[in-house]
């Protein structure tokens, strides 16, 4: 697996599931056009520039250019990164014919070509065993934050301490932590909120 620090912003969860098959980061999906009106999806996307930077990887056709403009803009504050992917001829294997504008998108790029755009864009990727103090879904139960009775009302305690949005499921709240501290020092933060 190969880490990259960012957080990368992608349109649907087909290229976050190709992504993740190569990648070791946090992937946020757009999910289309429907970013335009996802006020806490953009408070995570903006929480994420201005800690870790943010990567936008979008199809190469105009509905990934206008998806990535409206990133761009509302973007203000971080650290802010384009991978772009070539523009391909054909369709993608789960597809009865291609898109529109004929042209692959991410989940259709092969795995040397997604690699070339990420260091085509100066990002810098490492290969690297995953932290050996990281977060599990074991972690949250076991803190309270999954499957008890006020495990909702701890969580939403936490993620306002953290000033991480109201809407995030136990599963995407997991990934965040795991991007912004060990199990350790969730521990250690948790106690002073009891």
């Amino acid at each position: 697996m190969i880490h990259i620090a960012q957080a990368i912003i992608v349109e649907g969860k087909y290229d976050k599931i190709k992504l993740s098959s190569i990648l070791d980061a946090v992937i946020l999906v757009t999910n289309g056009f429907r970013i335009f009106h996802d006020a806490e999806k953009m408070s995570l996307i903006r929480y994420y520039a201005k800690t870790t930077g943010v990567i936008i990887l979008t199809d190469s056709d105009t509905a990934g250019f206008k998806i990535r403009h409206y990133l761009k803009g509302a973007i203000h504050e971080g650290k802010l990164y384009h991978v772009y992917i070539p523009d391909i001829y054909g369709k993608e294997r789960r597809k009865d014919k291609p898109s529109a504008e004929g042209k692959l998108g991410v989940e259709g790029i092969d795995k040397k070509r997604l690699l070339e755009a990420f260091t085509k864009a100066g990002i810098l990727a490492d290969e690297r065993p995953a932290k050996a103090d990281s977060i599990t879904k074991l972690d949250l139960y076991e803190l309270g934050l999954s499957g008890g009775a006020d495990s909702r009302a701890r969580r939403k305690a936490l993620q306002k301490k953290l000033g991480l949005p109201d809407l995030l499921s136990a599963a995407s709240l997991l990934e965040v932590l795991n991007t912004m501290m060990t199990r350790t020092e969730l521990q250690a933060l948790l106690e002073t909120l009891a």
